[in-house]
């Protein structure tokens, strides 16, 4: 007669069913001792595959793909506005090893918004940000800031276009002041224009022209 196998009697049985559930990657609800709560698969007692986590701390929300116990994969990570008691989405977009990595969509306080590749958690690669005063960068970042070649986009639809380094504009690049119809070309060096040339550039349609055209040489 084959022997069959009891849960030890000084265990509740539950036990027994959590460790099978998570051992065989079905869904199964855990509680954490703080109080977080993670709802989805699970492979060797570690978060794999589908699943929610909630924190309870700060009432954030993560739902996607997980890997070995990290976010890994694509999911969307919201948190609770403590007016409203809505969740506010922060970040839609691919993950690694518990990092944003890949293409993402993020959305900062004050209405500002990147579009764009990461790397490491930081904004890297391709990217459009747009801040909460009407201005628009879209180009390469690196280390979470313009970093390679980009455009700047002001309110007033002045833009720069040409190479940045740690955020500033840095080598060869124009600006367009669009509003007076004149355009600069030249090398800069951490934000600052160190030599270049002045034209007039469309100063016929442009909404405030100054009052005379650069001399031709």
């Amino acid at each position: 007669m084959p022997i069959v196998k009891y849960p030890r009697a000084t265990e509740p049985l539950w036990h027994e069913w959590d460790r099978k559930a998570q051992k065989c990657g079905l869904r199964h609800t855990v509680y954490s001792v703080n109080g977080d709560q993670y709802t989805g698969e699970w492979l060797d007692n570690l978060k794999h595959g589908k699943g929610i986590q909630v924190w309870k701390r700060n009432g954030a929300i993560y739902s996607g793909d997980w890997k070995f116990g990290k976010r890994d994969g694509y999911g969307s990570y919201s948190i609770l506005d403590p007016v409203t008691k809505e969740y506010k989405k922060v970040y839609t977009g691919w993950w690694k090893n518990n990092k944003k990595c890949g293409y993402g969509v993020t959305f900062y306080p004050s209405a500002e918004r990147y579009e764009g590749e990461w790397s490491g958690g930081l904004r890297s690669g391709w990217g459009r940000m747009y801040y909460w005063d009407g201005s628009m960068y879209e180009g390469q970042w690196l280390e979470d800031r313009p970093g390679g070649q980009g455009m700047l986009r002001l309110p007033n639809e002045n833009r720069y276009e040409g190479g940045w380094k740690d955020g500033k504009k840095h080598g060869p690049g124009k600006f367009f002041y669009l509003d007076k119809g004149q355009l600069f070309e030249g090398i800069w060096a951490a934000d600052i224009p160190k030599c270049g040339i002045l034209m007039d550039f469309g100063r016929v349609e442009a909404p405030a022209p100054t009052q005379y055209p650069i001399p031709k040489v």
